[in-house]
């Protein structure tokens, strides 16, 4: 299931913040998309060290759009991939 979060309009460091809270909801078969205006480079580690995969890519809303996943969640990925 696809969850859509928008934090193109929020000061630093509540995008972070929010999508931190986000992904540690995300459950088998689960997504997180990112709208955002900038790229999150300080979020990209913690999403490694926390078993995350992503993928950063243009948006057609926000000048960024991240995909997040579990990493391994094959369900998740293929979701996410093929949105």
């Amino acid at each position: 299931m696809e969850y859509c979060l928008d934090v193109s309009n929020l000061e630093p460091c509540e995008p972070l913040e929010r999508t931190l809270a986000a992904v540690a909801r995300l459950e088998a078969g689960d997504y997180l998309r990112i709208l955002h205006r900038r790229e999150p480079h300080l979020l990209y580690p913690l999403l490694e060290k926390g078993g995350f995969s992503w993928l950063t890519r243009t948006g057609e809303k926000t000048l960024f759009e991240i995909l997040i996943w579990r990493r391994g969640d094959k369900s998740a990925e293929s979701a996410a991939l093929g949105s």
